[in-house]
């Protein structure tokens, strides 16, 4: 016997569980740009996620080292997310990290964007010296 009527909807359907992203949203760990990508494949997002959250997991590197590379991508030029960034240094600060130590780590993740000219001086260069030798003749 149906117990629904035409006027109450079916019930939404039931996702997989996801416990890992679940934590992630409980203590602030969850980027809100992720919510779409959730919405549309949860199952796949828990997947990723439990991947990303191996570090912390396995006991290998010192929770405050970890926290010393997520500033790393989170601050590095390809990625640029502030929320994490500031959740990481407040994270690594409570672990112990000094000033110098996120400082340092600052400061070499700007080295990534060195590579923006590795690849674009010689390519002006060589464009620079096409037009001379174009305009020369």
């Amino acid at each position: 016997m149906n117990t629904q009527t035409e006027s109450s909807p079916a019930p939404p359907p039931k996702g997989p569980a996801t416990p890992v992203v679940d934590r992630m949203r409980a203590r602030g760990a969850w980027n809100p740009l992720w919510d779409g990508l959730h919405e549309m494949d949860p199952a796949w997002t828990e997947q990723f996620m439990a991947m990303g959250m191996q570090p912390w997991q396995s006991g290998v590197l010192e929770p405050k080292f970890i926290e010393l590379l997520c500033i790393a991508l989170d601050a590095a030029a390809t990625h640029m997310y502030a929320p994490g960034v500031r959740r990481h240094i407040r994270t690594a600060l409570d672990l112990g990290a000094t000033r110098e130590e996120i400082l340092e780590v600052l400061k070499l993740t700007t080295l990534v964007g060195i590579h923006a000219c590795n690849i674009g001086v010689p390519i002006l260069v060589e464009e620079l010296a096409a037009r001379d030798g174009a305009t020369a003749d």
